[in-house]
């Protein structure tokens, strides 16, 4: 996995192409992020790239972390994230800005949904709801959800009332429709998770790409399978 950016979504608007094509897009602030961290092979038993952006106050970190950004000769950040990768050349104090990507690349986006509270079935699962006609009294609730005596217990995964949103949601195959480097801005067709000043991860698409074919040698032909076919 290659590295991605850490961004706040601003939020949506519309682009124009050449032809007048209306294109719906969001709009994500990626400050120049820094890289706070390396880890390697030998060390941690893995490769990845630690980032950070939005600057904060030091007041508002621990003292770890403060430390730990002090190290890597940065401010202290709002949002920190590590990714994965397969030996991407970064160093400790580079900064990550929006040409990483470029314009028509697929990526995915990582967000917080927004919350909705407590909510009902109908709402949180779709469920169809119950009959409306005059005596009943349940028409907005879930129905029976017991087994009988046999197993005697309920199944899990049974949709049920409760906490709605709030959880981390990745959106694929969303496709960058301008990189605007002076502004440190990405627009991205279609919605992303979160709410109006939320913090998401962008990363390359990991699934859209395409394949890396390789080509293997033919074998050399069995000879006594040769003269076989010849005859």
């Amino acid at each position: 996995m290659s590295i991605g950016i850490l961004g706040q979504k601003i939020g949506m608007t519309r682009v124009y192409d050449g032809t007048g094509v209306i294109t719906p897009v969001t709009v994500i602030l990626a400050e120049p992020n820094s890289v706070l961290q390396v880890k390697g092979q030998e060390k941690e038993g893995y490769t990845s790239v630690q980032l950070g952006a939005f600057d904060t106050t030091e007041k508002r970190v621990s003292k770890p972390e403060a430390g730990h950004f002090k190290k890597a000769g940065a401010t202290p950040k709002k949002f920190v994230r590590e990714f994965r990768t397969n030996g991407d050349e970064a160093k400790v104090g580079d900064q990550i800005t929006v040409t990483r990507f470029q314009a028509g690349q697929l990526v995915d986006v990582i967000g917080i949904s927004k919350g909705k509270g407590f909510q009902g079935v109908m709402k949180k699962h779709n469920f169809a709801g119950q009959g409306a006609a005059h005596g009943s009294k349940t028409h907005r609730r879930n129905g029976a959800i017991g087994e009988r005596s046999t197993p005697g217990r309920i199944y899990k995964n049974h949709g049920m009332p409760g906490h709605m949103g709030d959880e981390r949601v990745t959106v694929q195959n969303l496709r960058v429709v301008q990189v605007r480097e002076a502004d440190n801005v990405l627009l991205v067709s279609g919605a992303v998770p979160g709410a109006a000043g939320s913090y998401v991860v962008v990363r390359t698409a990991i699934k859209g790409q395409p394949k890396v074919v390789q080509v293997q040698d033919s074998k050399p032909q069995n000879p006594m399978k040769a003269s076989k076919a010849k005859k």
